[in-house]
């Protein structure tokens, strides 16, 4: 399986002819969903779910599918059935990538506002993608979608966060916030947690690729 990141919070994966796409949204690379087979949203904020672009896609390509939480399923009900809802514990097929579903609210945004939903995306048993969430899956993570800064994280939660669910190697997400000084920080910090932890934890550049699985 290949991993390619394509802004912020978007990942492709890729294997034989098969295309997964997860949380293309406004800080997304434009072309993030092009040739895509399904697509996974983890949540309805603007900068994980771009509902114009998708529909686009999904409109050039009659075949094009969408996993997802409830609201974000909601807001393409008109869809019909290529739009298929979600939630914690659910194992699903898309595309041929076998997905098993974890976690059922976003971090907290503000004290006195219950969180939305949000759902996590473990496909293959490979590639863990939480959205805006720290879930840790009850099954082993090999690849981490890591969150590297948001609204509603500090730096302790991202080590705390990789000490929990001690994945092999460690990819950074949720980046597009951060200038260059905020990146240095960031992946300094990244660093230290993948040395604490003997593992591979890095922040790729919006293009790079990675192969996982591989022999």
């Amino acid at each position: 399986m290949r991993l390619t990141k394509f802004g912020h919070a978007c990942v492709r994966l890729e294997k034989d002819d098969r295309t997964l796409v997860i949380d293309p949204g406004a800080f997304s690379e434009s072309t993030a969903l092009t040739g895509a087979d399904a697509v996974l949203i983890t949540h309805e904020h603007f900068d994980h779910f771009n509902p114009d672009v998708l529909r686009k896609a999904m409109a050039d390509d009659p075949l094009l599918e969408v996993w997802t939480s409830r609201v974000v399923a909601e807001n393409l009900a008109d869809l019909g059935s290529r739009v298929h809802q979600v939630g914690h514990g659910d194992a699903v097929t898309a595309a041929g990538f076998e997905i098993h579903v974890y976690g059922e609210d976003h971090e907290i945004l503000h004290p006195d506002v219950p969180p939305i939903p949000n759902v996590g995306f473990l496909v293959d048993g490979e590639v863990f993608h939480p959205g805006d969430a720290l879930t840790v899956p009850s099954e082993p993570v090999p690849t981490l979608c890591l969150p590297g800064n948001a609204p509603w994280m500090k730096v302790p939660e991202l080590y705390e966060y990789a000490r929990a669910v001690r994945p092999e190697r460690a990819f950074v997400i949720h980046d597009g916030l951060l200038n260059d000084n905020g990146l240095m920080v960031m992946e300094t910090h990244v660093a230290n947690a993948g040395k604490e932890a003997g593992k591979d934890f890095r922040r790729l550049t919006p293009g790079d690729s990675v192969e996982l699985g591989a022999a």
